[in-house]
């Protein structure tokens, strides 16, 4: 690794991180930086997704305060959560790197769109609270869980789209949903991340 290749790293991950806390995106400077660096696209998702997670740690440690004043969101959303984020680390390494290669632009392209709408995910996703709506809590479970997916397997804006999510279901405090989005973040990066550490797919130079 090269003096300017490190420099770029140590850039991206911190401002990968701080992207994370705010909105999500991280993956977004932390993948092609990792690309850059020269190593295989699968093998620098992989390293992004362990390079990130402890900022999703401590970004939840933050809001810890708002999420537990909507704990009944975790245990709604939680399952879903886990379950996504381990099938799309697994997919990722069942990927071949040559497809992977074809789809990574594709995926950026959509994280992208992603981040440029994030408002208007946001505010178009304002509905008062349905506890009682039982189709609504489905429907949030299942989004949550092809979210989670996506998050395993590539992560890029999965926190625009968590955030869409918590607004559905009636969350309109954005610290709260702020909260609960990095929680989620944290659960399904740190699953994918210890899959990809226990399938050695991480370069750990890289991610250190």
């Amino acid at each position: 690794m090269t003096g300017t290749q490190a420099v770029i790293l140590v850039a991206a991950s911190v401002g990968g991180g701080l992207m994370n806390a705010i909105a999500g995106g991280g993956t977004l400077l932390t993948f092609p930086a990792l690309i850059f660096a020269g190593h295989p696209a699968i093998t620098a998702n992989a390293t992004s997704t362990v390079a990130l997670w402890p900022g999703a740690l401590a970004s939840m440690y933050g809001y810890r305060r708002e999420v537990a004043e909507h704990r009944e969101w975790l245990w709604t959303l939680f399952v879903p959560s886990i379950a996504g984020g381990i099938l799309g680390a697994v997919l990722l390494l069942r990927t071949p790197l040559s497809t992977f290669e074809r789809l990574a632009p594709f995926l950026i392209l959509f994280a992208t769109i992603l981040f440029l709408l994030q408002e208007t995910l946001w505010k178009s996703s304002a509905e008062p609270p349905r506890r009682g709506d039982r189709r609504r809590l489905i429907l949030a479970w299942v989004l949550q869980f092809a979210i989670s997916v996506y998050g395993g397997y590539f992560g890029a804006g999965i926190g625009i789209l968590m955030l869409a999510v918590l607004g559905f279901l009636g969350i309109r405090d954005i610290h709260a949903a702020n909260g609960l989005k990095n929680f989620f973040g944290m659960c399904i990066n740190g699953l994918a991340a210890a899959y990809f550490i226990a399938r050695g797919a991480v370069a750990w130079p890289a991610a250190l």
